[in-house]
């Protein structure tokens, strides 16, 4: 394990979380590429009436639809087509164009969405969001639910926690690491765990977020899944034997191969990439009190 200065932590997490973690960099530049989502049309929009305005996040994806919760807990149902728009401005797609599938609308994302009244029910006609929330829903995804009967208790904490991301000071970052393929830790990791966990615990206010990654060996969905399930590991050790409260815990992700910390092209790089990264991170509306 290595434990970084705050800085370093700092650099890696920015990394991570894309000009993070999570949300709302208002010193970014902003853009605006439009990008068109694929789905199957309904009725001409000139057609239709306007709709209400929705903002939220959105909590579950079935189909063509997706479900945006409110910051006051009302949920709405809107379909996405081949002719809504979405716009991404700032971030780390700052000044570029893109486009993306409609399962690019990730659970977790905040999203501002325009709509239109049809027989089928409230249409999206623009959907914008900030490329940093993007990055910030793509390294949670796995801890929210995919489908509307798949709520969890994950998600009710992101949407607690998602606007604030951003706002998180990184006091330090520790990594353990893995052999390959696998998910077990190490005498070593498990103490250095615990000494983590004492560090975090001597921080006022401290937060874990806990990221699993792997190396480029395996295909895309098995690297996934590892690098949850090594996620998943280090947060029970965390818990039961480190004595961290699950309440303290952001919720934790898989990462696959990116953000490598070295190359993969060698046997040390990959060794360095088979990892899971703990951040302790502070409120920067709370750290110093």
């Amino acid at each position: 394990m290595r434990i970084n200065s705050k800085r370093a932590g700092q650099a890696v997490l920015l990394g991570l979380l894309c000009a993070t973690t999570s949300t709302l960099a208002s010193a970014q530049q902003q853009s605006d590429p439009t990008i068109i989502v694929d789905g199957t049309p309904i009725e001409d929009f000139a057609t239709l009436a306007k709709g209400p305005e929705i903002k939220g996040i959105i909590s579950a994806r079935s189909g063509e639809k997706i479900k945006v919760t409110t910051a006051a807990g009302a949920n709405t149902t809107i379909i996405v087509t081949d002719a809504t728009q979405i716009k991404s401005g700032g971030g780390f797609l700052s000044g570029n164009r893109a486009k993306i599938a409609a399962n690019g609308l990730l659970n977790g994302l905040p999203v501002t969405v325009k709509t239109l009244q049809s027989a089928s029910g409230l249409v999206a006609s623009h959907i914008t969001f900030k490329n940093n929330d993007m990055k910030t829903a793509t390294m949670i995804r796995n801890g929210t639910a995919q489908q509307f009967d798949e709520q969890t208790a994950a998600t009710e904490a992101l949407r607690g926690r998602m606007g604030d991301i951003d706002k998180y000071n990184i006091k330090s970052t520790a990594n353990v690491y893995f052999d390959t393929g696998k998910a077990m830790l190490s005498v070593q990791a498990k103490e250095e765990l615990c000494s983590t966990a004492a560090t975090a615990e001597a921080t006022e206010n401290a937060l874990m977020l806990v990221v699993g990654y792997t190396d480029s060996v395996g295909d895309e969905e098995y690297n996934q899944q590892l690098s949850e399930k090594r996620a998943r590991s280090v947060i029970n050790y965390l818990q039961q034997a480190c004595r961290w409260k699950p309440y303290r815990m952001l919720t934790p992700t898989g990462m696959a191969e990116s953000d490598p910390l070295a190359s993969n092209d060698t046997e040390e790089g990959k060794a360095q990439n088979r990892r899971v990264s703990v951040n302790i991170l502070v409120s920067k509306s709370l750290d110093g009190i």
